[in-house]
C-alpha cells in the first residue's frame, strides 16, 4: 500500500536534508511566518510544512499533479481533514496502550502485535468507508488513484480473514504446538499448528477413550512454568515475528499517510488564513526551466502580510523573455518587499501550492538562491565586504543553469564605483551561465551601465515615488536615476 499524494510514482522523503541555501532563503524570504500560518501551531505540520517548501520540484508535470491534489483539498477539506485525523488517532492510541513496548518474549511480542493490529483494523475501515463515499468526488490523479488502492486492497475478504487470524491469535483454546525428537533427545522444530475450527462435542470429550499423554505442572513448580514457557516461546517465535511485521507495515502506511497529507493540511490553513487577510491566491502556470517567463498579476511578500496581520500592495510585473531585473528607486520604496514576493512566489510554485498573487506564469528555476545584505556581526571574523564576497563564492559552488539568484543591496559595504564594477562582473558571469537574476540596487553607476546597453533580455524597475515624496511601494517600469530621494527620509526624520 503507498500513499502517493506527494509524488505520482514513489513515497515522500520527509525526513531528507534540507538544501545547503535553506537558512539563507528561511532567513531572506520570510519563510518562518509562512510556515507558522501553515501549521497553526502544531510542530508537524510545521516540521512537513518546512520539508516540502525547501524541496523545489523542477518538473512541471509534477508540479501540476500535486497542484491537482491541492484543488481536490481545497474542494473538500473537511474530507482531507477527516483523513489526516485517522493517522493521528492511531498514534496516541498505541502510545496510550503501550502495547507491550517493553516486552521481548515472542509471548509479549504477539500479544502487543495483534492487539496493535486489531486497533489498526478498526481504522482501515474508517479509511475504506471514506474512499468508498468519496471516490466519484475526487478529481485529482492523485486521490482517484489513492482511493482505488483502498478499495482494492482493503475490500470485505481482507478484513474478514485479518480478523479471523486475530481472533485465533487470541489462543483462546489454548496454544496447539508440534515438535520434534533432535539429538540427545532435545525438541527441535517448534511449530505453531491451527487449533480447531471448531470445539469438540462435550460427549465426545468425555467419552472418547483415544489413549493420549499429558502431564499437569503443579502450581508451585517455577522451574516446570518456566521450562514450558520457553517451548511455548519457541513455538510463537515465527509467528511473533510476522505478525509484529505486518502491525509496522500498516503502521509505517499511516504514519506515511500523515506525513504526505501534512502538506496539504497546512496548504488548507494558509488558504484559509490569506482569505481573513483579504488577499488573493491562485494556481500558477509554471513552464520549463529553459523558457524565461515572468508575469505576475498582484503579486505581494506573503510573509510580511501574514506579519502584520494585514493587506499589503501587490504588483504586475511583465518579465517574460527576461534574464535580469533590476530593481532601483527611493529608499524604502518595496524595493525589497518586492524581491521577496518574487523568490517566495517562486518557492510556493514549486513546492505544488498555490501562490500570493491573482496570477502568475513563472519558469522553473534549478535552484532559488538569496544574496541580501547582513548587518554588522560583532562575530565577524573578517570585514562585512569579505563576508559578502565570501557568500557570493559558496553560492557560486551550487549555481547550475537556469538558477535563479536574488541580490538585495548586494556588494554595497564598499563605495559605489568598487561595488558597481564588481556587481557588473559576477552578474555578466552568471548571464553567461544561463542562470537569472533579479537584482535590487541603489548603485547607479551599476544599474545604469546595463540601461545603456539597451539589451532585449534586461527590464528595468523602479519603486515608484510621488511627487511630493510618498511611497506608494508600487513596483513600475522605469530607467534607474541618479538618486535614491534620501532627503526625503532626511527630512521625514529631521522635520524639526
Amino acid at each position: 500500500m503507498n500513499v502517493f499524494l506527494l509524488y505520482p510514482d514513489r513515497d515522500a522523503e520527509i525526513d531528507a536534508p534540507l538544501p545547503w541555501q535553506a537558512e539563507a532563503l528561511e532567513q531572506d524570504l520570510g519563510l518562518p511566518q509562512v510556515y507558522e500560518a501553515m501549521a497553526r501551531g502544531d510542530k508537524f505540520l510545521h516540521g512537513v510544512a518546512r520539508q516540502v517548501l525547501l524541496h523545489s520540484l523542477e518538473d512541471v508535470g509534477l508540479i501540476r499533479y500535486r497542484q491537482a491534489v491541492l484543488q481536490d483539498c481545497l474542494a473538500h477539506p473537511d474530507v482531507v481533514r477527516e483523513i489526516y485525523h485517522i493517522p493521528i488517532e492511531a498514534q496516541e492510541k498505541k502510545r496510550e496502550q503501550w502495547l507491550g513496548i517493553f516486552s521481548r518474549s515472542p509471548q509479549g511480542i504477539l500479544s502487543s502485535a495483534v492487539d496493535l493490529l486489531a486497533m489498526f483494523v478498526g481504522l482501515l475501515r474508517r479509511l475504506k468507508a471514506i474512499a468508498d463515499a468519496q471516490q466519484g468526488a475526487f478529481a485529482s490523479e492523485g486521490f482517484r488513484r489513492f482511493f482505488a488502492m483502498l478499495q482494492a486492497e482493503l475490500d470485505e475478504a481482507y478484513f474478514e480473514e485479518v480478523e479471523t487470524h486475530l481472533r485465533t491469535l487470541k489462543f483462546r483454546q489454548g496454544v496447539l504446538l508440534s515438535a520434534e525428537l533432535g539429538p540427545g533427545n532435545e525438541g527441535s522444530h517448534y511449530t505453531l499448528r491451527k487449533p480447531r475450527r471448531t470445539p469438540r462435542p462435550i460427549l465426545k470429550q468425555i467419552f472418547d477413550r483415544t489413549p493420549s499423554c499429558g502431564f499437569t505442572i503443579p502450581p508451585r513448580d517455577t522451574y516446570g512454568s518456566k521450562a514450558l514457557g520457553d517451548i511455548k516461546d519457541r513455538g510463537l517465535n515465527e509467528v511473533a515475528n510476522a505478525v509484529a511485521q505486518a502491525a509496522d507495515h500498516i503502521d509505517g502506511f499511516l504514519k506515511l499517510l500523515q506525513a504526505e497529507l501534512a502538506f496539504y493540511v497546512g496548504s488548507l490553513n494558509l488558504a484559509e488564513r490569506i482569505a481573513e487577510l483579504g488577499m488573493p491566491w491562485a494556481f500558477p502556470t509554471p513552464t520549463p526551466a529553459n523558457t524565461r517567463r515572468f508575469t505576475a498579476s498582484g503579486l505581494y511578500d506573503l510573509g510580511l502580510a501574514l506579519a502584520k496581520g494585514a493587506g499589503v500592495v501587490g504588483n504586475d510585473v511583465q518579465a517574460d523573455g527576461k534574464d535580469l531585473v533590476v530593481i532601483t528607486g527611493a529608499n524604502q520604496g518595496g524595493k525589497t518587499t518586492f524581491l521577496r514576493s518574487v523568490g517566495l512566489a517562486q518557492l510556493m510554485m514549486q513546492a505544488g501550492m498555490f501562490v500570493p498573487a491573482r496570477a502568475l506564469e513563472a519558469n522553473l528555476a534549478r535552484g532559488v538562491f538569496t544574496h541580501f545584505k547582513r548587518e554588522e556581526d560583532a562575530a565577524m571574523e573578517s570585514g562585512k565586504f569579505d563576508e559578502e564576497l565570501g557568500r557570493m563564492d559558496a553560492i557560486a559552488d551550487h549555481l547550475r543553469a537556469h538558477s535563479l539568484v536574488l541580490f538585495n543591496e548586494s556588494f554595497a559595504a564598499t563605495n559605489e564605483r568598487e561595488g558597481s564594477e564588481i556587481a557588473r562582473q559576477i552578474v555578466d558571469a552568471l548571464l553567461e551561465s544561463r542562470v537569472k537574476v533579479f537584482f535590487v540596487t541603489h548603485f547607479y553607476a551599476f544599474a545604469h551601465s546595463y540601461a545603456a546597453r539597451q539589451a532585449a533580455d534586461a527590464l528595468f524597475l523602479r519603486a515608484e515615488r510621488l511627487p511630493d515624496g510618498r511611497r506608494t511601494f508600487k513596483i513600475k517600469p522605469g530607467e534607474p536615476l541618479p538618486t535614491s530621494f534620501g532627503v526625503d527620509l532626511y527630512r521625514q526624520i529631521f522635520a524639526d
